[in-house]
């Protein structure tokens, strides 16, 4: 095996357990293999599948995998031999797809001999993800699946995968506190650059700054806005300095061995709008009091009621922040 490069890594133990959490889906399912195609696309959040089985993945590479009911895993990469082997011991079998990543999924298909059998496919497209209603697989790829196995089926394995993935394990658990604990650092780097006079763009490099030199993989999201009452957040901040009573609208995103993890915190320049202060304060009850009810059993219709009742019982009842709404926004983060 090749020497190992330092990085944070899961353990084999969690990787057996994932491996035998699918498998037995596949089972389950009657399913011979699963393809985890190449998609850098979204940060990288397309092909998570593909980390998840296989643990290479980093940065912004195309990686695939065949994930057999049994044998060997394969990941499938371009300038796969000097890089894959030296980052993770989770598979010893990885594959040089010079760009074609199709041609090299059908070649390790064939050895597997599934030219009738059923072969899963996540991000087919048939399933749809809440944000990929496309699904996430190339057509060049699926093309070259399907003309070579013209009797096999070729089923959305999409599903399967969520299903193992929604239920995180402790190491898991210990990675995405890890992450958060790095966008936190984040958050008050922010605090401490955005002073009036300053460039929008340069608080936005300290928020970088500061998730990278904590550990925080590229790349991630890390929308924003900045103004005296922006309404929705962009894609980057501008090259606009900042002035008194400004705010900073942001979403963040912090990366540790993949797993992202969030945090949206308004930050006010020197003072706040007396509104923006009235409704951080009911944003906070409803926060605190959703926090308490979210436990296994209950459902996402009951946190959002109760997310309602909570807004209706905190607005104020008079002044500028009467009659204040509140609504349930849920973001699922985690390995993609």
């Amino acid at each position: 095996m090749a020497e190992l490069y330092p990085y944070p890594r899961f353990s084999l133990a969690e990787r057996d357990r994932r491996w035998r959490a699918v498998r037995e889906l596949m089972g389950q399912h009657n399913l011979d293999v699963i393809v985890t195609p190449q998609n850098s696309g979204h940060s990288a959040d397309y092909q998570a599948n593909t980390r998840y089985l296989t643990h290479c993945g980093g940065g912004e590479p195309d990686v695939a995998a065949v994930f057999p009911l049994q044998g060997e895993v394969t990941a499938i990469a371009t300038s796969a031999a000097p890089r894959w082997p030296t980052v993770q011991d989770w598979v010893t079998d990885v594959r040089e797809a010079r760009r074609n990543y199709g041609r090299a999924i059908v070649e390790r298909l064939k050895e597997l001999s599934v030219e009738r059998g059923r072969i899963g496919i996540s991000g087919l497209g048939e399933v749809e993800g809440t944000r990929t209603p496309e699904g996430t697989i190339f057509y060049g790829t699926w093309k070259q699946i399907r003309e070579a196995f013209p009797h096999a089926e070729l089923i959305d394995a999409t599903a399967i995968l969520d299903e193992v993935r929604y239920v995180k394990s402790e190491e898991e658990v210990h990675v995405l506190t890890k992450s958060m604990e790095i966008n936190e650092l984040a958050i008050e780097a922010e605090i401490e650059a955005a002073k009036v006079g300053v460039k929008d763009w340069e608080v936005w490099a300290a928020v970088h700054y500061a998730m990278t030199r904590n550990g925080s993989e590229l790349p991630i999201h890390c929308f924003w806005v900045s103004g005296k009452n922006p309404k929705r957040t962009l894609t980057r901040p501008s090259m606009r300095l900042l002035e008194q009573g400004d705010v900073i609208i942001n979403e963040l995103e912090a990366s540790w061995i993949g797993y992202r993890s969030q945090g949206v915190q308004p930050v006010f320049v020197e003072v706040i709008d007396p509104i923006q202060a009235e409704l951080i304060k009911v944003q906070r009850e409803i926060f605190n009091r959703v926090l308490e009810s979210l436990k296994p059993g209950i459902t996402v219709g009951e946190l959002a009621e109760l997310t309602r009742r909570t807004a209706a019982s905190a607005a104020p009842k008079a002044g500028p922040g009467a009659g204040a709404r509140g609504d349930l926004t849920m973001h699922g983060r985690g390995a993609g």
